[in-house]
């Protein structure tokens, strides 16, 4: 067994146990909490369905070019430490670090149906981890950076140029990625700014009905 195939399994089994201990903390909550209802989230089919799924993934690409755009519909949240963020982040991105997903704070940024909320983090384990905790609560709307920031500093800050062999597409996107270098700075991640978060609405909760029957 090669020494790549031993990482990439420890990795794999760390990250299944962070998630075991997610869900328990998850779970504890729903049980003390009394802001949470015994019957909230959705069905723990539904989510493991959901979490097989690679559909909640966006790449650097796209979400760069939302952000040259000043897309009105993009919310990006930062999950990782205070500390990192306040070292680095995307533009215009807020800062709910992965132990404070569940507070009642930051349910006004993660719960809401007027944003698309992309999570990220350095790859994108923790922001997995905060989608997988959002989506079991029945959140929608909510996206992970694929890669997260290593992925964003590899493609989009310093891309690398394709061969000559390559296709037109390639250059295509090359092209693109080099612009979108001298947008945001050219890899110097102090031109790379953040500014006042934006606004959000909370929402205007539904009284739920009164489960019927059953235990």
């Amino acid at each position: 067994m090669s020494k790549t195939y031993k990482v990439k399994k420890v990795i794999v089994k760390t990250e299944y146990k962070v998630l075991a201990a997610l869900l328990i903390i998850l779970a504890g909550g729903l049980v003390l909490l009394p802001k949470y209802e015994k019957n909230s989230g959705i069905k723990p089919e539904i989510f493991l369905k959901n979490v097989i799924s690679t559909e909640r993934y966006v790449t650097t690409d796209l979400i760069a070019d939302k952000i040259i755009k000043q897309d009105p519909n993009l919310l990006l949240i930062d999950v990782r430490k205070k500390e990192d963020y306040d070292s680095f982040s995307l533009p215009n991105a807020v800062n709910i670090p992965l132990a404070e997903v569940l507070s009642s704070d930051s349910e006004a940024y993660l719960n809401q149906d007027a944003f698309d909320v992309v999570l990220f983090s350095n790859d994108q384990c923790y922001a997995d981890q905060a989608w997988k905790l959002c989506n079991r609560l029945g959140y929608k709307h909510l996206y992970v950076l694929k890669g997260g920031l290593n992925e964003w500093f590899s493609t989009i800050i310093n891309p690398k140029e394709p061969k000559v062999t390559d296709s037109e597409l390639a250059f295509k996107q090359y092209n693109f990625r080099k612009a979108a270098a001298m947008y945001f700075g050219v890899g110097n991640a102090t031109t790379t700014t953040k500014v006042k978060p934006k606004k959000v609405i909370k929402l205007t909760k539904k009284k739920k009905k009164v489960a019927e029957g059953g235990c």
